[in-house]
């Protein structure tokens, strides 16, 4: 243990597999107690095993409690919180990991998956900082952890698809564009108290990487590569996010593949023109346009193992 994080309590949803559990693992081995939230369901969001979330947390000791109602219920962020600080005293650090599938070409897609994967994917994770930013706002006024309270944290991991598009991935992509919006919100909302916000797109050996279904030599290659790569490096940020180092580092947007580390533009205008009497010519702008290529082309190359 490196006791960076002695004393923190954590709340990390999606914890008891793949990214999560490597992050819970590390803001444990740093010195963080930490709630896991996690009811076992399918990567569809279909059935539930609270098996799941109670092994692990009885496999990791006494740091550690399961949390296992499902997220995605209007309710669960409250009790969630409620839990961490009945068994701990406090929450300090919110990592929105927890996420779902439910591919569909646009002309193909269900109403009712798409909302079921935002509700899961993004609905959840502002449910939760809703009920977590008021607690970690009066840890600040009454100063847990020292006169000035600098342990506020906040990493949700969002995914390269809500920033390139994929295909038939309308749901899953637009609920990952919504949580990083909601991350640029939360850093702004919350940064007079001194508790930062940031995103994290990874790169790792996941159930979703393992969902992927090649449709040719270009997607099995990437899924290969993806499932070469431990989800210890998102970890390893993570946890350096949430340590004392990164206290002035908010509304950021970060990659991991491997021990590749990428920080990640965000939209800005890049050109400029004027419209003249009620008529549009796009010729300036179209040498700046964004082409359709998605993640999977643009992170071609194998990773840094």
């Amino acid at each position: 243990m490196s006791g960076v994080l002695d004393r923190r309590v954590a709340i990390v949803t999606g914890g008891a597999r793949g990214i999560g559990l490597a992050i819970a693992e590390r803001l444990l081995a740093d010195g963080a107690s930490v709630v896991i939230a996690d009811n076992g369901t399918g990567i569809d969001g279909r059935g539930a095993d609270a098996g799941a979330a109670n092994e692990v947390a009885a496999r990791l000791g006494s740091r550690v409690q399961a949390f296992t109602d499902d997220i995605a219920e209007p309710g669960a962020g409250a009790a969630l919180v409620e839990l961490a600080l009945q068994a701990f005293g406090g929450v300090d650090i919110v990592v929105n990991n927890a996420a779902i599938l439910r591919d569909a070409f646009i002309f193909k897609g269900d109403a009712d998956d798409f909302a079921a994967v935002l509700r899961t994917n993004l609905f959840a994770a502002f449910n939760l900082l809703a009920a977590a930013t008021p607690v970690l706002r009066e840890q600040g006024k009454t100063g847990r952890g020292g006169a000035a309270y600098e342990w506020g944290r906040i990493v949700n991991i969002t995914s390269s698809a809500g920033l390139y598009g994929n295909f038939g991935q309308a749901a899953y992509a637009s609920a990952k564009a919504g949580l990083f919006g909601l991350t640029r919100v939360v850093a702004m909302d919350m940064a007079r108290n001194k508790v930062t916000a940031n995103a994290i797109a990874p790169f790792a050996a996941t159930r979703v990487t393992g969902s992927i279904r090649p449709a040719n030599e270009a997607q099995a290659a990437y899924k290969a590569r993806a499932q070469s790569i431990p989800a210890s490096h998102v970890a390893n940020l993570v946890a350096h996010l949430c340590s004392p180092a990164a206290g002035d580092v908010t509304g950021q947007l970060f990659g991991v593949r491997g021990r590749e580390l990428f920080l990640f533009g965000q939209p800005r205008p890049v050109a400029q023109t004027l419209m003249n009497a009620g008529t549009v010519d796009l010729a300036a702008l179209r040498p700046h346009f964004t082409d359709l290529a998605t993640d999977l082309e643009h992170f071609s190359a194998d990773p840094v193992l």
